[in-house]
């Protein structure tokens, strides 16, 4: 079989790429970009703008492939609000539409398609299923989850579309916002909390996340949306505790009253200096944790790494990089 995955030189692409090869698969990678990777003397690479309906037909989708899309604008690098639409919307939604309508033209019917537990906004209901109410908070999560109503609309045309809702994606080649508290870190500053960093705070790793897009195909891919997180998440202040004593640092947390730090972020927002995207700092303080049992139940998924693992790796990573080492590559850490 060949699969084929837009977005394929990106974060998750560069792990689902090789594990799919040594499934003995034909792969075809699709993406404006093209890293230094040692798995595309292996494949076919196809440099592809998906914002473009002609880039995305020229990649010659068959009938009989099994396609992903994982190309996305994220939150990192944080947009001034009246910039996040135009930001967004052409890759997360209408890059989106393209794939499934040039699917559509040849009657291929089977697509993993990844969005984001940003589509649920608030906590509601805790832990967090499939079925949570969705309101998104901004202009990423809403892109997201117009997209859910795209696949929604093919799927009763007779597509099978998974979709995958990952937490916060972290691993090597990866670090966004976690750079700035890792920063703070390494200059021994106070480390600022918003509330009192008594509720959990949930990561999925990469190549958990690439595990689950392979699981998919391997079990039909299914009609159904799952979470991806880890499991067991630690409290914030445990979480950023440990890092704080792993690094060495004479950092300490600060715990903060959340909605004055909410709003002074909204007002920094307001004036075109954003410090965080809203939809990152106004459930900071809340318990979003994604019940992840769907997974399971339906693919055989389990996620194999913890969350303080995942960010002391990449804790590491960001000190080789400013040192100009070379990181080594992670070990396998299951999860509790």
């Amino acid at each position: 079989m060949r699969h084929i995955i837009f977005g394929g030189d990106g974060f998750v692409g560069r792990h689902l790429a090789p594990k799919l090869l040594a499934d003995g698969e034909e792969v075809v990678v699709a993406d404006i970009n093209k890293s230094d990777l040692p798995h595309y003397g292996k494949m076919r690479f196809v440099r592809c703008d998906v914002t473009d309906p002609a880039s995305v037909a020229a990649v010659g989708i068959k009938s009989d492939d099994m396609v992903y899309n994982l190309s996305a604008k994220m939150l990192s690098p944080i947009q001034v609000r009246a910039k996040r639409h135009e930001f967004f919307w052409p890759v997360n939604y209408y890059g989106a539409e393209h794939i499934m309508l040039a699917m559509a033209k040849v009657d291929a019917p089977r697509l993993v398609h990844f969005t984001t537990d940003m589509i649920y906004g608030h906590t509601v209901v805790y832990p967090m299923t499939e079925e949570h109410p969705v309101g998104p908070l901004g202009e990423y999560g809403l892109s997201k989850l117009k997209t859910e109503e795209l696949v929604e609309e093919w799927r009763t045309r007779g597509m099978r579309i998974s979709l995958f809702r990952p937490r916060l994606i972290i691993g090597r080649g990866r670090l966004g916002i976690l750079e700035k508290l890792f920063k703070l870190i390494d200059w021994n500053l106070p480390v600022p909390m918003i509330g009192s960093g008594k509720n959990p705070y949930q990561f999925i790793s990469v190549f958990d996340c690439a595990e689950a897009a392979r699981l998919a195909w391997k079990a039909n891919v299914p009609n159904e949306a799952y979470n991806l997180g880890s499991l067991n998440p630690p409290p914030v202040r445990k979480l950023l505790g440990d890092l704080i004593r792993h690094a060495g640092s004479k950092s300490f947390l600060l715990p903060t009253p959340a909605w004055a730090v909410k709003r002074t972020l909204d007002l920094l927002d307001l004036v075109h200096m954003p410090l965080m995207d809203p939809e990152q700092y106004l459930i900071a303080d809340e318990m979003c944790v994604l019940d992840v049992t769907k997974g399971k139940r339906d693919l055989g998924w389990v996620p194999q790494y913890r969350d303080g693992d995942m960010l002391i790796a990449a804790y590491s990573e960001y000190r080789a990089k400013k040192h100009g080492k070379a990181v080594a590559a992670p070990k396998h850490v299951p999860a509790e």
